[in-house]
């Protein structure tokens, strides 16, 4: 998954460590300023707003949205893809207002190999605010404390150099090329490959922060 990103660091706190993941939506996940959280059918207009805006959708696998409907479709996926267990997406919401303006995922689960691949977007009016590099380290947290993953991985355009910038401040090692992977309204683009360890999380300044 390309992924558009924030760009700066902040602190977090680390998800408790009794914290289980319920059987009909995924568990909320708490920062200083944001909070991962299940979306509900309310967020889709929210979802719209990010998705729909072609900077944050630039190095996305997919283009902008222009239709409303396709944040709906949007979230009935997600709602579906949890059910079978192959991707958990959080919206992430400012905590003093409860709006979500970004997103967070884990795609591609295998609980066979114990990995996952990381996604993220953010909206454009809340670039640079530190809020993505708050709530991804929440996200981190969860995958190996919580889901007991061995390994993450990141797909990225190699011209995002936000998002590679995001990898590399949370200890996400570059793993490789993958020449013309994606094909986006006719445009033939490279994927950077990017991997995290378990044991190299420990150690990450960013788990720390």
């Amino acid at each position: 998954m390309k992924m558009p990103s924030d760009q700066t660091m902040s602190s977090k706190q680390a998800v408790p460590s009794d914290q289980t993941m319920p059987s009909d939506h995924l568990p909320t996940l708490i920062g200083e300023r944001v909070e991962l959280r299940w979306l509900v059918e309310s967020d889709v207009p929210s979802l719209f707003e990010i998705f729909s805006d072609t900077e944050v959708a630039r190095y996305w696998s997919s283009p902008a949205y222009d239709e409303l409907s396709q944040a709906q479709e949007l979230f009935e996926e997600i709602r579906k893809y949890f059910a079978d267990g192959s991707l958990y997406q959080w919206g992430v919401a400012l905590r003093d207002t409860g709006k979500v303006v970004g997103t967070c995922t884990l795609a591609s689960i295998s609980t066979q190999n114990r990995r996952a691949e990381i996604g993220f977007a953010l909206g454009h009016s809340h670039w640079k605010k530190g809020y993505m590099m708050e709530a991804l380290p929440l996200l981190v947290d969860f995958a190996f404390q919580e889901l007991d993953l061995h390994r993450l991985e990141g797909d990225v355009d190699p011209r995002n150099l936000a998002s590679i910038r995001a990898l590399e401040r949370l200890g996400f090692s570059s793993e490789g090329l993958l020449r013309e992977r994606w094909i986006v309204n006719g445009e033939v683009c490279d994927t950077a490959f990017y991997g995290l360890l378990r044991r190299e999380w420990r150690r990450s300044p960013a788990s720390d922060a």
